[in-house]
């Protein structure tokens, strides 16, 4: 009942394509079948900036904003994603430590929901982009196109650096 009152159709579509339920290559699996081609196609070390055909010919739609995992899958490889990967778990555990350094709960508190806020993202966006999870239109962090998700992220993340800032300014006195 709530499946087919509270959902449009092309949400149902999505739900059963990604249980394997429906199959609909041209349709509603084509952006999630198009990224798997362009990342596997990139091989180790890809195939190039801008080199990559799945994206210059525009076989992935959403290439720069929901699909920007899978460009960089496809024009730097295996390498150039685990790279990347690395270097947000890098970002993360680094809000973490400075989460532990704070002093006042809400500095704690602030630094792990930045952290697992981006840790979330992440894996939701590289998930819907290896066909993990469904399509959901979340951006990957400080990577998509757009101003609003690059800015909102930056705040998170300047507010954060001034929370541990602060904490060390103080804790030398």
């Amino acid at each position: 009942y709530i499946f087919n009152s509270i959902l449009t159709e092309h949400q149902q579509n999505r739900i059963l394509s990604f249980l394997g339920l429906v199959s609909d290559p041209l349709g509603t699996d084509y952006n999630v079948n198009q990224a798997k081609i362009a990342i596997g196609s990139g091989g180790w070390i890809g195939k190039g900036f801008l080199q990559g055909t799945q994206i210059k010919y525009g076989f992935v739609p959403e290439k720069h904003t929901d699909f920007i995992f899978c460009t960089i899958g496809e024009e730097w490889g295996f390498l150039g994603a685990m790279l990347l990967l690395t270097l947000f778990c890098l970002l993360i555990f680094r809000l973490m430590r400075m989460g532990e350094r704070q002093e006042e709960p809400f500095g704690r508190i602030y630094c792990y929901c930045v952290a697992a806020f981006l840790l979330f993202h992440l894996l939701v966006n590289v998930g819907m982009t290896i066909g993990l999870m469904p399509v959901m239109g979340i951006p990957l962090p400080l990577v998509s196109y757009g101003g609003s998700s690059l800015m909102a992220f930056t705040i998170m993340l300047f507010i954060a650096v001034r929370l541990d800032a602060s904490t060390r300014q103080y804790s030398f006195r």
